[in-house]
């Protein structure tokens, strides 16, 4: 476990006077301000008929938004704001006095790898076909805590230069007596509803970009080629195509497999294009379907979310399950919950996870967990280069 001090500048906290929730991205840019309606909270098993009850009653204009927990069996975190408005951008707050960060690595990079080696091993040893683990993503944690409240406003902000990415500010449940959120900037669409036509844009295989731009050409084609995460990435496509084929008259890719980029990262993705057999149901129940996706879980998702627990220290809670929002039209879109942090007054946990499939090395997916943090790092003014996460 590795801890550190570190100096970075912050500006106000948030209050009442912020917003509720807010996303911003190249397509959707709004804040919801003010509580007007929580949803009811249940799991996934549940989300369709809770929804479907409250815009019967709250109308075909009302938005939803919020957070869907990684645990398939977990309850969901929904709002309805008093008032949604456009927000394209967000001020940054004058520099203030800097702040002064203690953080601890949960686990650091060595015992990450660790882990990874169990994850590896189980999968060496597996004999059932029924039950075989394929692939299993294992995340890591960084609890950064400052001496002041963060400033989430203006974390937002930060979060939002990068536009191949979808910054997002969400409540959570409080803690202890203190209200949470999640915030990040996450590359990953889960599920986008417009009318009859759904999209879906998973990410699996990474490589970390670079300043100088013949190497990080190279990193880009190297990753284009790698089998491993080839593998890994077609192991998430044909999850989310089975799992959308029920509900859909066409379903196709585009595009097929192509490499994609945010400031830090290089990905694998693929466009995923459908129409719905049925219109009426709603962004939010095919999201809480299809979640948690292979990308951040694994397969098979039971077995997978049960070695989660076993080989990770730190609770995923929301992490890795999916943010978004959904109107009573049942139109709405929502992401997968990565390159964030849970924010709670002057603590910050991000999080950073890897896929693991056969051919994984354990050293090297430790330094794409620490190269992941980087985004959620940059925003919070503290220098990714530190050991803590390397």
């Amino acid at each position: 476990m590795t801890e550190m001090t570190v100096e970075t500048n912050t500006a106000r906290t948030l209050d009442e006077k912020d917003a509720l929730f807010a996303f911003q991205s190249r397509h959707h840019a709004f804040r919801g301000l003010g509580r007007a309606a929580m949803l009811p909270r249940g799991n996934a098993s549940t989300i369709s008929e809770r929804s479907g009850a409250f815009f019967a009653k709250a109308g075909a204009e009302a938005i939803l938004a919020g957070a869907l927990p990684f645990d398939r069996g977990g309850d969901d975190y929904l709002w309805q704001a008093e008032q949604v408005v456009p927000a394209r951008s967000w001020a940054l707050p004058r520099p203030a006095p800097p702040l002064r960060w203690n953080l601890r690595a949960e686990p650091d990079a060595a015992e990450y790898a660790k882990a990874v080696g169990n994850a590896l091993r189980i999968m060496a040893a597996d004999t059932d076909g029924s039950d075989r683990l394929t692939k299993i993503v294992l995340a890591r944690s960084l609890l950064a805590t400052a001496d002041h409240d963060i400033d989430v406003e203006a974390l937002f902000g930060k979060l939002a230069t990068d536009p191949a990415v979808t910054a997002f500010l969400v409540p959570l449940p409080e803690k202890d007596g203190r209200p949470r959120l999640m915030a990040g900037a996450t590359p990953e669409l889960l599920l986008e509803k417009t009318g009859t036509q759904i999209v879906s844009h998973p990410l699996a295989g990474s490589a970390k970009r670079h300043d100088e731009l013949a190497r990080d050409a190279e990193a880009a084609a190297a990753l284009n080629r790698s089998v491993k995460d080839r593998s890994e990435h077609a192991i998430v496509v044909e999850f989310i195509l089975d799992m959308l084929a029920p509900y859909c008259s066409d379903l196709r890719r585009p595009d097929g497999m192509t490499v994609t980029s945010t400031r830090s990262m290089w990905h694998l993705g693929t466009r995923i294009e459908g129409e719905l057999k049925n219109p009426d149901v709603p962004a939010v129940v095919l999201a809480s379907a299809l979640h948690p996706t292979p990308a951040v879980c694994g397969l098979p998702r039971d077995r997978c979310t049960r070695l989660i627990r076993d080989l990770e220290p730190a609770e995923r809670d929301f992490y890795a399950g999916s943010v978004g929002w959904c109107d009573g039209k049942g139109d709405g879109a929502w992401y997968v919950t990565i390159r964030c942090a849970e924010i709670c007054g002057a603590q910050a946990r991000l999080f950073a996870g890897a896929g693991i499939v056969p051919q994984s090395d354990p050293v090297a997916e430790a330094a794409e967990t620490g190269a992941k943090f980087n985004a959620m790092l940059n925003a919070l003014g503290i220098d990714p280069s530190l050991e803590a996460f390397s």
